[in-house]
């Protein structure tokens, strides 16, 4: 197998399997057994090609995204080997360690979801304090443009059309984006949420998934992160996680309502992969309202 020589294995005996969780890509477990050493377990990522972006370079995104983690002391997966064209993988894709660590699952465990939301708030003001240099940028998406990305093509969509607020946040995305106030790009996950995170105990083992990792305005992963708790019907939880990520970087974030507004788009691309359980439709017109009102000075 030519994974196990690239990592200094050759003929080891082995063992796969897949992991859950996986969406855009294809993510599998692979455990090393060797005579005289402990087990080795290897994550094998390999990028679905149906989830390309245009000018993207998601392999090679994640394995610069880890290695700069890593060494500002992230908890992430240490990154091994990059197979950027797929020639020992089959498709592009990446090799890091396995960590240890388990998702909190709303919504049976939706009430230790709310009660983490400090631990979960510290951690990404961790993540965005990472420093990034001009060097890094090309390796990432820049989140000014992408986590606005339904406005890029100048119309509306038609999963925008068919919401019953599509249209009036179409307007005041494309009407707010570009007077946000300007502020200094840090480094963003750009997809943190619940399934990203691993936990052991009442810490976080690992932050995963960071294909999409990119720079800009920090308010783009608190809005994501706050529309969750929403939708899981934590909106005291919401506003913990703010209070104590204000605390912990002293940013005040005022481009986050026009932030949550432009989140709140992604449910609407699949409504019903999204709105799956009861309320849970309710709690996310009620996350667009309040967002609504923030931007425009309705308390």
């Amino acid at each position: 197998m030519a994974v196990l020589e690239a990592l200094g294995h050759a003929g080891a005996a082995y063992g796969v399997e897949s992991l859950p969780g996986s969406y855009s890509n294809f993510a599998q477990t692979l455990r090393i057994e060797q005579e005289g050493a402990e087990p080795r377990k290897i994550v094998v990522r390999r990028y679905n090609p149906e989830n390309y972006e245009e000018g993207h370079d998601k392999p090679a995104c994640e394995f610069q995204a880890l290695r700069l983690l890593r060494g500002h002391g992230i908890p992430v997966p240490p990154p091994l080997l990059l197979d950027r064209d797929g020639s020992l993988l089959g498709l592009p894709g990446i090799l890091t360690e396995f960590l240890p660590g388990s998702q909190i699952e709303p919504p049976t465990e939706a009430a230790r979801w709310g009660e983490m939301a400090a631990t979960n708030a510290r951690m990404l003001a961790r993540i965005h304090q990472t420093p990034i240099s001009e060097a890094d940028k090309p390796f990432l998406m820049n989140d000014d443009v992408e986590v606005a990305w339904f406005i890029k093509e100048g119309r509306i969509p038609d999963y925008m059309r068919e919401d019953r607020d599509g249209e009036m946040i179409w307007h005041l995305v494309n009407d707010h984006w570009q007077r946000r106030q300007l502020s200094v790009p840090r480094f963003q996950h750009t997809d943190y949420w619940s399934g990203n995170i691993l936990w052991l105990d009442d810490e976080i083992s690992a932050v995963v998934d960071w294909e999409e990792a990119g720079y800009g305005d920090p308010a783009g992963d608190v809005a994501y992160a706050r529309m969750e708790y929403f939708l899981e019907g934590l909106p005291e939880a919401a506003d913990i996680f703010l209070k104590v990520y204000q605390a912990e970087t002293g940013w005040q974030l005022p481009n986050l309502p026009i932030s949550e507004l432009a989140a709140s788009v992604r449910p609407m691309t699949d409504p019903a992969g999204w709105f799956t359980r009861p309320h849970m439709e309710t709690r996310f017109r009620q996350f667009i309202a309040a967002a609504k009102r923030a931007l425009l000075g309705g308390g």
